[in-house]
């Protein structure tokens, strides 16, 4: 097994002025040493990771890290930078820049190891020795754990040779897991003179058990935030005087917290940028949910709030995990995330959960009417006509089971609104606000609603301190049938029928759209699906569409609307892969792969084809893809195409109002897209070339120059 770290990896004068040039000049020293085997694919990987969540950290580290295929062993490139540079950090640039590169199959030795190096970043005289580092060899040392840091070596000698490094500053051996916790990381310094009088004043005084936290870390990738948010919840735990264990569910796998232990806890920390595993261990008792980064900048505020929230008798009731915590979380605050963001995420949370049945029924309604015409929307139930025989039997079969799937639509996003607010005891009130909603005809509008208010509620009740024998019952009897008769009322008797009210003429202003209102509308939803390629603004815009045709008989407004959605989102695959197609020299061997897999991408309508090519070179990608998307969805929307099918791509073309149109508006944003992509790429290539050129032009200057005062000085 080849050493993390040597000295060929690394920099101590790393000259790049940008968190993407200081990747490309670390990663070139990972190529050199035969650990990464493509450059710009690897690249590609750890600008999508950046993508996720800036690496940056407090105390002028960066961390740019990713899992990738292009990566033979897990492998640590080191580069100081006295210009530091910006890695989104909230207090500032880095000049200690860590890049870490794991195999997609990495092994749990090497990954420990890398465990242990995050851990080692939360202790001020490592970091420390490494910015007084005067040769690659020793900075190497320091990092594999071979030299100790000169505070904590001074340490070690003063207490003798007994005393033990605290956890927290002992780097992991090679293959030995990092162990820093509340048992391991005390001063073994302390000594029995210490020891006795804490003894004897514990004996004087009634014995008062401490307050027991249990948290959970994870990030994306579970190499550096995981193991960094453990370590400072578990030094912040020590300063509190407070018991605080961690389960980190990293890249090595994770040991799950003792039953025990889980039961004897006062209160629950989750710092997680992706989904809790297990996470219905932790329900019934009080919650802290913030993200990863939170969990490093501020885990004092973090205890402080469990601690907190205990006291007032809180409980939480955390659900298995939900879609929309695998998003990143900063909630660097003093309240975790904004308004605006968790209002975002809660949305994308009932959307995410709603589209499976918007693709399942559109596409079966979309297949009926294929096989039976329009006119099989009003054919008899097959529970009482059915032959076996017969096509439109067949047809009306498909038709009514797509539109089961699409009675679930407002009341599936109600629920999972409302499920992301409060976890499971907002499930019932959700999908009982989402049902009345659709009795109410209110729609897709009053399903946003109603889930939102279903989430407030339970929310609102959770608050109350209730006693301890009642906590078992509250998340499955007490709360939902308060908040279910809260929003019941409220959706019937309240504002139900002015949401209804404001989604018929909202259809009917979509009804009305033409000339230029319906091409501005078209601009907007191409650019929103190009936005952010398969993102949160990308889903807003395609949610909005679904949400028009989610009815039995849609308005042609909204299959207008649909159509111009889905023909903008095939755009920027599409254009990716013409671009690599006709100027492949201005792409690397990777991209002109993920070329090719582009073609089908697009053409099946799965926009996240474009994601490579932007995670390389976004500045030049993503708006070219807006631009041609934009194209695309005015000339839809001016062609007056329209769609019942809420996917598919070209495979629904029969499907499609105005087929020939349609695929000619899809071609015409392609091509401008394309055509911007070449274009910008090449601008860049040329800008290169000159630079080199003029680099190679001084340099010739400057010899001729030398050449001549040595003439000089001969004559």
């Amino acid at each position: 097994m080849s050493e993390l770290i040597t000295a060929d990896l690394v920099d101590l004068d790393l000259s790049a002025d940008t968190k993407e040039a200081a990747a490309r000049s670390l990663a070139e020293r990972m190529v050199a040493a035969g650990r990464v085997t493509d450059l710009d694919g690897f690249l590609a990987d750890v600008a999508a990771r950046e993508e996720q969540m800036p690496t940056g950290l407090d105390g002028g580290i960066g961390i740019p890290h990713c899992r990738s295929a292009h990566v033979t062993e897990p492998t640590l490139a080191f580069g100081r930078s006295a210009a530091r540079i910006d890695f989104g950090a909230a207090d500032g640039p880095a000049d200690l820049i860590f890049l870490i590169a794991a195999p997609a199959g990495a092994d749990s030795d090497h990954l420990t190891i890398l465990s242990s190096l995050a851990r080692q970043l939360m202790n001020a005289d490592f970091t420390d020795a490494l910015r007084s580092a005067d040769r690659p060899e020793r900075a190497a040392a320091l990092i594999r754990g071979e030299e100790q840091s000169a505070p904590a070596a001074e340490r070690t000698g003063a207490a003798g040779t007994e005393a033990e490094p605290t956890g927290a500053e002992e780097p992991a051996a090679a293959g030995e897991p990092a162990t820093a916790g509340p048992a391991t990381a005390e001063p073994a310094a302390a000594g029995p003179a210490t020891a006795e009088p804490a003894a004897a004043e514990a004996t004087a005084s009634e014995p008062v058990a401490p307050f027991r936290i249990v948290a959970v870390t994870s990030c994306p990738t579970g190499i550096a935030h995981t193991y960094m948010a453990a370590e400072a919840l578990e030094n912040a735990g020590r300063e509190a005087g407070v018991e605080l264990v961690v389960e980190t569910q990293g890249s090595a796998g994770f040991d799950k917290l003792p039953a025990a232990t889980i039961a004897a806890a006062d209160a629950v920390v989750f710092a997680h940028d992706v989904e809790v595993r297990d996470k219905a261990r932790f329900a019934g008792k009080p919650t802290v949910d913030v993200g990863v980064k939170a969990g490093i900048n501020r885990p004092a505020e973090l205890i402080a709030e469990a601690r907190a929230k205990a006291a007032r008798g809180e409980v939480g009731a955390p659900a298995d995990g939900a879609a929309g915590r695998s998003a990143p979380m900063d909630g660097d605050g003093p309240a975790g995330d904004g308004f605006g963001t968790r209002l975002r995420k809660w949305l994308m949370t009932g959307v995410s959960y709603m589209v499976p049945f918007v693709a399942a029924g559109g596409l079966l309604i979309a297949l009926a009417f294929a096989i039976g015409g329009y006119e099989i929307a009003s054919a008899k139930s097959v529970a009482d006509h059915f032959v076996w025989t017969e096509t439109s039997s067949w047809a009306a079969l498909l038709f009514q089971i797509g539109s089961a799937a699409f009675t679930f639509l407002v009341p599936v996003l109600a629920g999972y609104i409302a499920y992301g607010m409060a976890d499971r005891p907002g499930l019932v009130p959700g999908f009982v606000g989402g049902y009345i909603a659709t009795t109410i005809k209110a729609g897709f509008l009053g399903g946003l609603v109603a889930g939102l208010i279903a989430g407030a509620v339970v929310m609102a009740i959770q608050r109350f301190k209730v006693p301890a024998a009642l906590r078992g019952i509250m998340p499955v009897v007490v709360i939902p049938l308060i908040s279910s008769a809260i929003v019941g009322v409220l959706m019937f008797v309240v504002i139900g029928k002015p949401i209804a009210s404001a989604q018929e003429a909202m259809t009917d202003w979509l009804n009305g759209l033409s000339g230029a209102n319906a091409i501005g509308l078209g601009v907007l939803l191409g650019l929103m699906m190009c936005f952010d390629l398969g993102g949160p603004v990308n889903k807003v815009a395609y949610a909005f569409a679904t949400g028009g045709i989610a009815v039995s008989d849609p308005s042609t407004g909204s299959l207008k609307i649909m159509a111009a959605v889905m023909a903008a989102g095939m755009v920027p695959p599409l254009a990716l892969a013409l671009a690599t197609t006709v100027r492949g020299r201005l792409f690397t061997k990777t991209e002109r792969e993920n070329g090719k897999a582009a073609w089908v991408l697009g053409a099946s309508f799965i926009t996240e084809g474009a994601i490579p090519f932007a995670a390389a070179d976004p500045l030049r990608v993503i708006p070219s893809s807006m631009v041609g998307g934009a194209v695309t969805g005015a000339l839809s929307m001016a062609f007056d195409c329209t769609l019942r099918a809420p996917h598919g791509g070209i495979f629904v073309v029969p499907l499609i109002g105005e087929p020939f149109l349609y695929l000619l508006a899809i071609v015409a944003g392609t091509v401008v897209s394309a055509g911007l992509v070449v274009f910008l790429k090449g601008l860049r290539k040329t800008a290169e070339a000159e630079a080199t050129g003029q680099a190679g032009g001084k340099a010739a200057q400057g010899g001729a120059t030398e050449d001549e005062s040595k003439v000089a000085v001969a004559a």
